[in-house]
This record gives C-alpha cells, sequence and structure tokens, in this order.
C-alpha cells in the first residue's frame, strides 16, 4: 500500500518546530515553480537560482510568520520571492553566505545543446518582459502571478498580500494595457496583446 505524502501543512507544522528535514521536503516540492517564477521575472537562469535560494532562506529565517493559504506553501513563497525581486542585488549581497548552506538546484548543463536552449530561453523571455514595461511593477507582479504561474485570484492575493478584488481589477487593467500597446508580431504569429500563458514552465534540459 503507498502511504500519501504529508500535505505542506503537516510539514510546515514540523518545520516550524525546527524540522529540517520537512523543510527539505518542502523545498524539493516546490523550489522548481519558484525557479521558474523568478527566471520569468529576470530572464536569467543563474540569477533566478540565486533568488530561489534567497526565498528559502527568507521562509526559514521567518517561519514563525509564515501563514499558509488553502494548505499551500506556495502563495507564501510566491510573496517572498516578488519582494526579494524588488531588491534582489542587496538581497543577494545580504545572503551570500547562506547561499552555500541552501541544497543545490540541478547543475546546470554542460552540452552545448542545452546551453544553447538556456541562451534561447533568456532571450525569448527578455523580448516577453520588454513588452511589459508599459505596465506597472504591481501589475506585471499580478499579470506573472494570475497568467504564467496560473494562481487563482485568491491565492495571488494572499501572495501579494491584497484584496481579492484589487487582483481582479489589475489583472482587468493589465490584459486591456496589452491589447492596447502590444503590437503585432508576425513572425511569432502571436495577435494583438497575447503573450505566453505557459512559457518556459520548465528549464531546457
Amino acid at each position: 500500500m503507498t502511504l500519501e505524502s504529508p500535505s505542506d501543512t503537516e510539514l510546515w507544522s514540523r518545520a516550524r518546530d525546527g524540522d529540517e528535514r520537512a523543510f527539505g521536503e518542502l523545498f524539493d516540492r516546490h523550489s522548481r515553480t519558484v525557479y521558474n517564477y523568478c527566471f520569468r521575472r529576470t530572464a536569467d537562469w543563474s540569477v533566478a537560482e540565486d533568488l530561489t535560494s534567497v526565498v528559502f532562506m527568507e521562509t526559514w529565517r521567518r517561519r514563525g510568520q509564515v501563514r499558509l493559504s488553502m494548505d499551500s506553501l506556495l502563495p507564501w513563497l510566491y510573496g517572498v520571492a516578488t519582494n526579494v525581486l524588488h531588491n534582489h542585488r542587496r538581497s543577494l549581497r545580504r545572503h551570500r553566505a547562506a547561499l552555500e548552506r541552501v541544497r543545490a538546484l540541478p547543475a546546470a548543463p554542460n552540452d552545448a545543446a542545452a546551453a544553447a536552449a538556456r541562451l534561447e530561453a533568456e532571450r525569448e523571455m527578455w523580448a516577453v518582459l520588454d513588452s511589459l514595461k508599459k505596465l506597472s511593477r504591481r501589475d506585471q507582479e499580478i499579470l506573472a502571478l494570475c497568467v504564467w504561474e496560473g494562481l487563482g485570484y485568491a491565492e495571488a492575493a494572499a501572495a501579494l498580500g491584497i484584496p481579492v478584488g484589487t487582483v481582479r481589477s489589475r489583472l482587468a487593467r493589465a490584459r486591456q494595457r496589452l491589447r492596447q500597446d502590444t503590437e503585432p508580431d508576425q513572425a511569432d504569429g502571436h495577435r494583438r496583446g497575447e503573450l505566453p500563458t505557459t512559457l518556459f514552465t520548465e528549464e531546457p534540459s
């Protein structure tokens, strides 16, 4: 008989009391999702790896303050990641020593094809981010969480610490602005105002 994996709530209850193994399980469960989110916001795999480590270091350091939403640690992790992204250079300097002690993400590929795929992913992601520059920072965050990460309104609200109604209105405003400002891209076949909704769900391998 296969035993069910413990829920985030169960693991976090143990981690909050100092159980590093339980925290490691949460890291294994959610680090890839946080990693891809950080990449979508920075278009740099190396920076995304460092930022992911900072997110989990901050979560461990502030574990007494963490509140789970809907039996998931992810909304909290997205919120920490969003704050870390605001000032990641300062955060990385402050956490440099601690980063060495965090469990490493999978190593970057060494073969030429995989390396080329990573570079192409960064180039394409920079193009997408460039198309979002006219949006406010907050609207970009909500677009990233709701469209790229697939969070519901309530989860995004929990991640950003804002009302659900604010998420709804800002997401509608962001989409409207994109419809007005994004030029058609005939080469890629995108219609006016469209952006990829599942862009780089997984790191190229």
